[in-house]
């Protein structure tokens, strides 16, 4: 029996309610397009998501050679059949009539189509001019958290061994970068501790700053049964907004932006006070207790109080549902990532979970959750600020064995300096010490802080930009270079979630035009660069993404991450399988620590640690004589204020964040017409006192400005926090008039016209919530809505009389429950 459901005006859903230790059951999700009936499928295609990091495995149906739709795989540990509306919807995007199938060079100021070989070489000639002229560190790579694994594999190698700089980064730096160093500060290593399957077995889940309703819908969905079966979990919400979380929390904490710091420190206060802490665990597996209990003697929740604006009686009630789990559960997300003292606060979570020995056990854990889909990847990869495999830069030996896996001379390897981070590359781009920047898969013209700034500096005529995506986006058109690719779908690759799922995505249909794939251009550009080992062989020696995987695989071996088990044919055949996955583990590993802490030790730990307070970074010193045995880190922090507060000029505090309809930029969802229908044009949240003191209303055009920018939206009146303006980061320019920023014609758009060049000192990650703003009325609004959905952290303070959001004709998709499916994954 099969249900319709709309899956934008109800984006979670129907329920299958089960118990606390029960498996989750399965609810298979199917759209099709228009006229495409399930016999019609000639061709179901394994995949998974690439529009969030939960990694929620489908089937691609194809017929006559083009996508025509989705279905959730059954048997997949991650998403049990399910699908959020992204997934759903999202692959349309494919399709779409303005994809780039020719390469662009850049002639007289325009961009013009070309030939593959004009294209790789005036990139090849350009790089070879800058190596003689300048040196490595002229050239710099700012990729993705969308490509495949054995695509940033293969861009690491050739950065880092090829070209020789230490200039290499994702767009995971905006996302996850406090994930992983948080990680890192506290167990010596990346990778998540606890799993999805935690879900299943907890009986409190702490969310702190993570609107996981609208970033990782599918987990939401799995919140929600068990909320409706048998002992179900109480939840703590930590978020200044009225997410679908908050609705459902039994506890809802909304404190001030950017004093998380404070709030963790006041919980911690009562945890210990009220005698929750596991002394046990703590002196077995733990190092640094004394210090943070001495930390936070004095932080009361009445010291809290004063300065996050929370009642400190909530305060003490969220302490004592943590102090009271059984087998507690905590996230962690932009909330905290992208705010003030970033990794410190982050770190305040994990040591939440060490003093209570909450580690290791189903049920009991902690995920520094992803937002990027292939986050994972890009850390584990060394194509961000890391060295491949979680090895750590300052150690010789890691380096080492680093350069005898590469077959190179470990000189060949930067490691003077620590690899450098997104912000500080773009800044040296502002300076002029690098001259060609290579952009793959991502649009900093829209993601970045401080927009105005970003396109001054891509638009230099002395840095020499290269753009490799789908689209003519914001920043491809302002790059000297265009390369066309092809995406998911319509490749072959793995990807690992954010509780280190791996999974494979098949290719299901041809790229348009001349697109290839983004592991085709780095080898191509690789061939051409003509990269040596130190035998005079070639340094890169796999030629697509099966033995791109294998070399990944000798890479891994014997690290944290460690792939040797995997391999295409095993994940096509099993579906996703969580790393490590070894001789010691050969069907993978649900949980980390369960034995204790595995990479915390001098010897092998990804990095020695920092200030959490200043980012200063500890040497191998400093790190043995503090953590001689290799035991989990209990670092702490002290509060202080955010860089930016609101003044006389500027009142409001400004954060920016996501909505459950969009990805990114927009450059995939806004061609997907269910999605773009549900969330078609930026908007401004304010509250309803704040809107009533200004005398604004519901679908007013209001003018936000920071001293760095402004963008106009209409205005949707919530019950977010007091003080605070909250406008989604997706909307850009492509679709305006303007094309690639605000002109005459076309006012500021993007939410980062205003957002702040700041950044953690530890995790190196931008702050996008803790800007100063004004408000303005423009126009007064006709009676109508703002363009935000109502159906989620946005719906309006009174919803009397507003249209709930809907995604219109075609939107419409089939759940089929439990019972129904094919233990295989095939037909019904």
């Amino acid at each position: 029996m099969e249900s319709s459901v709309d899956r934008i005006g109800d984006p979670w859903g129907g329920r299958v309610p089960y118990g606390r230790h029960d498996r989750w059951p399965v609810r298979v999700d199917t759209f099709l397009a228009d006229g495409v009936e399930p016999s019609m499928v000639q061709q179901w295609v394994q995949a998974a998501s690439i529009l969030h990091s939960d990694g929620d495995a489908m089937d691609i149906a194809v017929v006559d050679g083009r996508m025509a739709g989705v279905r959730g795989r059954a048997v997949d540990r991650v998403n049990r059949g399910r699908l959020g509306p992204k997934d759903l919807f999202g692959w349309q995007a494919n399709a779409s009539p303005d994809r780039l199938t020719r390469p662009l060079v850049r002639e007289g100021g325009r961009l013009v189509e070309c030939d593959w070989e004009t294209a790789m070489g005036r990139v090849v000639a350009r790089s070879r001019e800058l190596l003689t002229e300048r040196g490595p560190g002229s050239l710099g790579f700012y990729t993705s958290g969308q490509l495949f694994l054995e695509e940033y594999y293969t861009l690491a190698v050739l950065a880092r061994a090829g070209v020789g700089t230490n200039h290499l980064d994702g767009n995971t730096r905006l996302c996850t970068s406090t994930a992983a160093e948080a990680l890192k500060e506290t167990f010596g290593c990346d990778g998540q501790p606890g799993s999805y399957d935690d879900i299943d077995h907890a009986d409190v889940i702490a969310l702190f700053g993570h609107n996981l309703a609208e970033t990782q819908p599918v987990q939401w969905m799995r919140i929600l049964d068990r909320l409706e079966g048998a002992e179900p979990p109480r939840l703590l919400c930590v978020d200044p907004r009225p997410t679908q979380v908050a609705r459902k929390a039994a506890v809802h904490l909304a404190p001030r932006v950017g004093t998380n710091v404070a709030l963790l420190n006041a919980l911690l206060h009562e945890i210990i006070r009220n005698g929750h802490v596991d002394h046990a665990y703590v002196q077995a597996h733990t190092v640094g207790y004394e210090e943070l209990a001495a930390r936070v003697a004095e932080c009361t929740p009445a010291w809290a109080a004063g300065i996050c604006d929370v009642p400190a009686a909530r305060i003490g009630e969220a302490a004592e549902l943590l102090g009271g789990a059984g087998r507690l559960l905590s996230t962690v997300l932009q909330g905290v990532y992208q705010s003030h003292q970033a990794t410190a606060a982050a770190v305040q979570v994990n040591n939440l979970h060490l003093i209570r020995g909450m580690l290791g056990r189903p049920g009991a854990g902690v995920l520094q959750m992803n937002g990027q889909p292939t986050a994972q990847n890009t850390r584990e990869c060394g194509a961000n600020g890391d060295l491949p495999g979680f090895r750590n830069w300052q150690n010789d030996a890691h380096v080492a064995d680093l350069a005898r896996v590469w077959n190179v001379e470990p000189s060949t390897i930067p490691h003077y300096a620590p690899p450098t981070h997104a912000m500080q590359m773009f800044r040296y781009a502002e300076q002029g010490s690098i001259r060609m920047l290579w952009v793959s898969g991502t649009n900093p013209a829209v993601s970045l802080p401080e927009l105005g700034r970003v396109r001054s500096i891509l638009a230099q005529e002395r840095l020499f930009t290269v753009v490799q995506d789908l689209f003519l986006t914001e920043t491809a058109q302002l790059a000297d270079v265009v390369l066309p690719a092809a995406t998911w779908g319509e490749k072959t690759g793995t990807f690992t979630n954010a509780d280190r799922t791996v999974h494979l995505s098949d290719k299901a249909v041809e790229p348009p035009g001349e697109a290839r794939t983004d592991l085709d251009i780095f080898l191509d550009y690789a061939r051409r660069m003509d990269f040596r080992d130190k035998d005079g062989g070639p340094l890169i020696t796999w030629d697509d993404p099966e033995s791109a995987f294998e070399a990944w695989k000798r890479c891994s071996a014997g690290r944290p991450c460690d792939y040797t088990g995997l391999t295409h044919a095993r994940l096509r055949e099993a579906g996703g399988i969580q790393w490590p996955v070894n001789e010691q583990a050969p069907d993978g590993t649900e949980r980390l620590y369960t034995d204790g802490i595995s990479w915390a030790h001098p010897d092998v730990c990804e990095n020695y640690g920092k200030d959490l307070e200043t980012g200063a970074a500890d040497g191998v010193v400093e790190y043995r004589s503090l953590n001689p045995d290799g035991r989990a880190m209990i670092k702490s922090a002290g509060y202080r204020p955010p860089h930016e507060m609101p003044t006389e000029d500027h009142p409001f505090q400004l954060t920016t964040g996501r909505t459950l309809y969009h990805f990114h930029t927009r450059t995939k969802t806004g061609r997907a017409p269910q999605l773009n229908d549900a969330a078609p044009d930026v908007w401004v949240e304010i509250c309803g006192s704040d809107a009533t003191a200004r005398g604004l209303a519901e679908g007013d055009l209001v003018e936000v400005r920071s001293p760095r920018g402004a963008l106009r939206g209409r205005l949707r009146v919530t019950t977010l926090r007091q003080g605070l303006l909250f406008v989604p980061f997706h909307y850009g320019y492509w679709d305006t008039p303007a094309g690639s920023g605000p002109d005459a014609t076309t006012p500021g758009r993007a939410a980062n016209e205003t957002t702040i060049t700041d950044w953690d000192p530890a995790s190196k990650q931008p702050l996008f919530k803790t800007a100063a703003a004004a408000l303005t009325l423009i126009e007064r609004g006709d009676g109508g809505q703002a363009p935000a959905p109502t159906t989620t952290a946005s719906a309006p303070q009174d919803t009397t009389g507003v249209r709930a959001t809907t995604g219109g004709p075609g939107a419409r998709v089939s759940q089929t429950p439990a019972g129904t499916w094919d233990a295989s994954g095939g037909d019904r």
